[in-house]
């Protein structure tokens, strides 16, 4: 297989949706950033990926458009929450197959305010079935539906290992203070456990303050062979060492776990496919960007990608092994919670920040000593992509 390169990454500042360009432009000026990151024109794109959730068919085309008009294949992708990263692999499965040596991943979105929704009301909604177990489990309830899904399962996470709910809080208090280090994020002051308890409750453990916002941003990423890079002159000190997608599977439905619902099994199968692929361990990360819808989905994930042991999360956090100073950063950037959510985007965001990590550019973010960067995006419906990032030389 073909070493897969990330010759260069862009995105811009997020921002709320009342302060938003439209998709078009904001996708234009996070994939001119990253062809000039990687040092290319955009006549030497020979395919291009675009993701984004809210909108219509072909505003990939749109976008890329802005950009040049070159011909060439341009795929749309939409995959919930984990579209930008869906794009991703598929960049990288065409490189690495050899099907083309340069291609573009890019992610947007141009959300609206308030809780997220379905788009149609004339049909059955592609989480009938989760909807199904959902009220099984917990009933139902007029609270936003992601809400409920992700609050229940920190819930059950609680319950099944005696935690105190008011530890949530606490990852949101960390995303704040990373974020304050972080021109591109859209929350950057801090805040303390007290303020993130005391703000409106939503569903469950879950206050306003451990759910992300609505947010619109862009970004993007030029994927090359090694053997273009090394033709062209082009940096290749970022490579993809491993990446692996999965959907649901049977449990998702035949069991009685709001864990499980929000993909937590899924997160789990990708990672131990990354670390086979990759032949790595856990413990040999120093950096992740991960899913963190919710503060709920943060906890959840630590222990889903193997970075602690199950059930010893509160401990985890206790201990600051998922800050600076401890065993591995978790979302140096911020992470959805402060840096915002931009659906499409949100994949391609997480790869631009840990390529600034292992290139030694996340300046006031920097983690010491990275060599390998771990990355995960999940969507409900369901996708789960994660992806091993490797500095190469």
């Amino acid at each position: 297989m073909t070493t897969v390169i990330v010759a260069g990454v862009g995105m811009i500042p997020f921002t709320t949706p009342r302060q938003s360009q439209t998709y078009d432009l904001m996708a234009e000026q996070a994939i001119r950033s990253a062809l000039t990151d990687a040092g290319i024109d955009y006549d030497a794109v020979q395919q291009a990926y675009a993701g984004y959730v809210y909108g219509d068919s072909t505003a990939g085309q749109a976008a890329l458009y802005r950009v040049g008009t070159t011909g060439i294949p341009v795929m749309n992708v939409n995959n919930n929450c984990s579209t930008g990263s869906s794009a991703l692999f598929l960049a990288r499965q065409a490189i690495e197959h050899g099907v083309a040596d340069v291609v573009l991943a890019v992610g947007f979105e141009q959300m609206q305010r308030g809780a997220l929704a379905m788009g149609y009301t004339d049909r059955p909604t592609p989480f009938d079935s989760f909807n199904t177990v959902v009220e099984g489990i917990q009933g139902s309830s007029d609270a936003p539906f992601a809400a409920q899904y992700f609050g229940g399962a920190g819930r059950e996470y609680c319950e099944k290992y005696g935690m105190d709910p008011k530890v949530f809080a606490q990852i949101a208090v960390k995303a704040r203070k990373h974020a304050a280090n972080n021109p591109y994020a859209v929350f950057r002051d801090r805040v303390t456990v007290e303020e993130v308890l005391a703000s409106p409750p939503i569903y469950g453990p879950l206050t306003r303050l451990q759910c992300c916002p609505p947010t619109c941003g862009a970004a993007a990423a030029v994927l090359v062979s090694a053997d273009y890079a090394r033709r062209h002159g082009l940096r290749s000190d970022v490579a993809i060492k491993a990446q692996a997608m999965t959907t649901d599977g049977a449990g998702t439905f035949t069991g009685n776990s709001m864990m499980t619902i929000v993909g937590s099994d899924m997160s789990r199968a990708a990672a131990q496919q990354v670390y086979e692929q990759a032949g790595v361990d856990p413990r040999d990360i120093r950096v992740v960007e991960l899913h963190d819808c919710f503060t709920t989905n943060e906890l959840l994930t630590y222990e889903a990608l193997g970075l602690t042991p199950e059930g010893t999360a509160e401990k985890f956090i206790a201990d600051g092994d998922n800050t600076y100073g401890g065993r591995v950063v978790t979302n140096p950037s911020g992470g959805l919670l402060s840096k915002g959510h931009p659906l499409g985007a949100t994949g391609l965001a997480q790869c631009a920040e840990l390529v600034w990590q292992l290139r030694g550019q996340a300046e006031a973010r920097q983690v010491e000593d990275v060599r390998l960067a771990l990355q995960h995006n999940i969507g409900l419906g369901g996708a789960a992509v994660v992806t091993l990032y490797e500095k190469v030389g």
